[in-house]
């Protein structure tokens, strides 16, 4: 929590206000007092000799007015040792034998930028220096021994905790009985047809097969349908035919982009850094074609975590290519922003550990983990010690090369055998090279006369004979190719264990203040305080990793089980997909949240299992059209009466418009980067490396640079790339009408439709046959047919007076099919 301190800069007795502030942040209902230890031992008359006459009158002179006898700022009272033990009401104002744990301290040292204390002049280094050696002796007073000593921090009332509903073990409930059977084909069905019937509504029958492909092609790939892909479904009258066309968009390469594509939402990915300086990520893109390659080949999701969290740890024996794999998949811990010119390494290495851990709480366990950095969770049962438990872990990992302005990630190498001789032999080359110029210098030097006193004069050169000048030129010229032309080798983004250290609590999250240490460890929550110890030669990053899908844990299938129903329906049965926490939504149905939780661990945690399942249920393939019985009962669709309709997200729009236009490149994987790695793509002034107008790949492969996204991803909600979000926004501004009215892009790839359609030997109505279907996924209706040729005729009728007819109809055509891909029908999905 951060307290401004301006406001109280008045009078002689502000900062000792503001230290009551500082030092009183609001203890959480659920904290209790820990028991405390036995009794301090008794000073000697020494010792209290130096506090009477030393300590007591510079606390009387600067802090008894506000917290002393008579008024307590903020439950802070200054006057007695017991006071100054228990402090405000978050805990303790001095820990004696520590005074980097204690903030009066840290205060007066002036040594915290956001806590200076007096703020109108810092105290005399006899005051700071003399109050820094009482707290380091004990901090002796005639009460201390008669004063129980306090525990330093709070704990969590964790069998109150554990009451929440995310935090209880996962227990597959029964499927329940139902009425009317018929809106259930599998138990999905049952859970949500019993809400509805416990309310009295009756839910909407199937979408028209034309809509359902056209949702389904979209939902797995990103992409619309083709024309024969819709034929040969509407031709199929099997029972199965719906699951036969899942089966299919579930083994395109193209499902792994879509669907890798929402898991990079979660994964904070961006091809730079962001923040102050903003350089190029140049190998985030083997993690970004990793994840890809996982979901098309339905990598277990348990797999998938640990391989993220600690695939460096994992043993892959010979399997140098598996080996490569796991270390681009820990990228996930090194793709979050960093202030790479930050002066304090101690602190930039805090704050990148607080964002792995706010990342990976938000992500996998859907809990605001970072909340704890400060103080213990106001909400949730997540104490200030569990955080720094798992910061320890993170502390033991090098995720930084080195913190040196300007810091630099850590990268692995993950070069062949066979690059690695190369190299080998290109350096020795080098060598080579350099050792024949030294020879030759050393023979042309022997050949002349000695010189006259006892310096070589720096024009020695000069006096060589001009044939051994030019030697020296082309060898030179020869080293210097050979230098530039050095191999590279191939490296990613990614950790590996560091030195092992626990950390110590940073009291108000200051590495300047700090408390106890605390061993490395889980939450006590969801394992209790009977752990196994981590190993002490390791970081724990891989007993993590396997506590977060062990069988036991009550929140990493929930979270992720959520995650799959929400890019499916649009919205989760926990709302907050990101906060299983005390704030955040309770589920809508708890029941199914359970069933399909337990289910997706019981199919070994396939993912591709859960889209079978899940659209393959009647609820999946409902219709979406508006009912008013219905609507005036659950206007939000909580009950899922029908299927909501939602608008294509950035990606798929860009795609769809790429797609139908028979311009988009579906070249798969790469980089796009025009910089190296490491270099500076923006800086907010005048200088921008990126480019995207030329570009034809798929959107999934556009470089995402922090702080310059992509105007048109900007306008349509794409996700913020320095923090993760699983629960994208859609919105309806005036601004996303008005660039796919008036964009260089829709002109270029409307342009390119007209002509393709043009090529065709077909009549206008069959083109515009050809038209609706391959953007809206159906034949246009009669009138439609009849308007569009007036259209057509009236335009051209128009557009020949200052054009050939030629010209005249491609403008003609260009505008019809402007206007069919900026309507509703094709941006939304039904």
């Amino acid at each position: 929590m951060n307290v401004s301190l301006s406001l109280l800069r008045n009078g002689p007795l502000g900062w000792m206000l503001t230290m009551a502030l500082l030092l009183s942040f609001v203890r959480p209902s659920h904290v209790v007092a820990a028991d405390e230890p036995a009794a301090a031992p008794r000073p000697s008359d020494e010792q209290v000799r130096f506090f009477e006459t030393t300590i007591r009158p510079l606390l009387a002179n600067h802090c008894y007015d506000c917290h002393g006898e008579e008024t307590q700022e903020s439950e802070l009272r200054l006057d007695s040792f017991a006071g100054m033990r228990r402090g405000g009401k978050a805990g303790p104002a001095l820990i004696p034998g520590k005074p980097e744990g204690s903030l009066i301290v840290t205060a007066v040292s002036y040594r915290d930028n956001d806590l200076k204390m007096p703020p109108d002049g810092k105290l005399t280094d006899k005051q700071i220096a003399d109050l820094t050696a009482w707290v380091k002796m004990g901090a002796p007073h005639p009460d201390s021994g008669n004063v129980e000593a306090l525990q330093t921090r709070s704990r969590v009332d964790l069998a109150e905790g554990r009451a929440h509903w995310a935090f209880r073990p996962l227990n597959k409930p029964p499927t329940p009985a139902v009425a009317d059977a018929a809106h259930v084909r599998n138990p999905i069905d049952a859970f949500l047809q019993s809400a509805l019937e416990a309310r009295g509504l009756s839910p909407l029958g199937p979408a028209d097969k034309r809509l359902l492909i056209r949702r389904a092609t979209f939902d797995l790939i990103g992409l619309p349908p083709t024309p024969e892909e819709i034929d040969a479904f509407l031709a199929d009258d099997s029972a199965d035919a719906f699951e036969k066309v899942v089966d299919r968009l579930l083994e395109s390469p193209h499902y792994g982009e879509r669907w890798g594509r929402h898991w990079l939402d979660i994964a904070r990915y961006a091809d730079s850094n962001g923040l102050d300086e903003n350089v190029a990520h140049g190998n985030a893109w083997r993690y970004r074609d990793y994840v890809f390659r996982a979901f098309n080949d339905d990598k277990p999701y348990d797999e998938f975590l640990v391989e993220q969290i600690a695939g460096d740890l994992l043993d892959s024996g010979d399997d140098l290519d598996r080996k490569h794999e796991r270390l681009i998949a820990t990228g996930f811990l090194v793709l979050g922003p960093k202030v790479l010119a930050e002066v304090d390494s101690a602190k930039m290495e805090m704050d990148i550990i607080d964002e792995q851990l706010d990342t990976i709480g938000r992500s996998l366990l859907g809990l605001t983990l970072g909340c704890a950095r400060c103080h213990d969770h106001k909400f949730d049962p997540i104490g200030q010690d569990d955080y720094y438990a798992l910061a320890g872990i993170f502390k033991s990992t090098r995720v930084m090369e080195t913190y040196k302005i300007v810091a630099r990630w850590n990268e692995n190498t993950i070069a062949t055998p066979e690059e690695l001789a190369r190299k080998t032999q290109h350096e020795q080359l080098i060598a080579d090279k350099k050792q024949e110029i030294e020879t030759q210098l050393a023979q042309a030097k022997s050949l002349l006369p000695p010189p006259n006193g006892e310096t070589v004069p720096a024009d020695v050169e000069q006096q060589f004979p001009e044939e051994t000048r030019t030697r020296l030129q082309t060898l030179r010229a020869e080293l210097k190719q050979l230098e530039s032309s050095l191999p590279v080798l191939p490296s990613a983004m990614g950790v590996v264990d560091g030195s092992v250290a626990d950390v110590a609590i940073h009291v108000r999250g200051s590495h300047l203040t700090l408390g106890e240490v605390v061993p490395r460890r889980f939450p006590l929550v969801m394992t209790g305080e009977a752990q196994s110890p981590l190993p002490s030669d390791r970081s724990g990053r891989l007993e993590f990793a396997r506590w977060l899908v062990g069988e036991n844990h009550p929140l990493t299938a929930r979270v992720f089980a959520n995650r799959i129903w929400r890019w499916h329906f649009g919205k989760g049965l926990v709302p907050s997909v990101d906060n299983f926490g005390v704030r955040g939504e309770a589920p809508t149905h708890p029941d199914l949240l359970e069933w399909l939780a337990a289910r997706f661990v019981e199919q070994d945690w396939s993912v591709k299992a859960m889209h079978r399942l899940i659209m393959s249920s009647v609820a999946y393939q409902r219709g979406s059209r508006h009912d008013p019985v219905n609507a005036g009962a659950d206007p939000d669709n909580r009950l899922y009466w029908r299927y909501d309709m939602q608008r294509l997200d950035a990606e798929s729009l860009r795609d769809a418009l790429l797609s139908v236009s028979g311009t988009l490149d579906r070249t798969m994987g790469g980089n796009l980067l025009a910089v190296e790695n490491r270099a500076y793509l923006f800086n907010h002034t005048s200088q921008d490396k990126s480019s995207y107008n030329d570009l034809r790949r798929r959107s999934v492969y556009l470089p995402v640079i922090r702080n310059h996204l992509y105007d048109f991803f900007q306008l349509f909600d794409y996700a913020d790339p320095s923090v993760l979000d699983g629960d994208r926004d859609s919105s309806t501004i005036a601004p996303q009408a008005l660039l796919l009215m008036n964009s260089e892009l829709l002109h270029e790839l409307t342009t390119a439709m007209a002509d393709r359609l043009l090529t065709l030997e077909d009549s206008p109505r069959d083109r515009i046959d050809r038209l609706f279907v391959e953007t809206y996924g159906r034949p246009p209706a009669a009138e439609e047919t009849a308007s569009l040729l007036e259209f057509l005729a009236r335009f051209e009728s128009l557009a020949v007076r200052d054009a050939p007819p030629e010209e005249a109809a491609r403008r003609a055509w260009r505008q019809l099919c402007h206007s069919v891909v900026t309507s509703n029908e094709f941006v939304y999905v039904r």
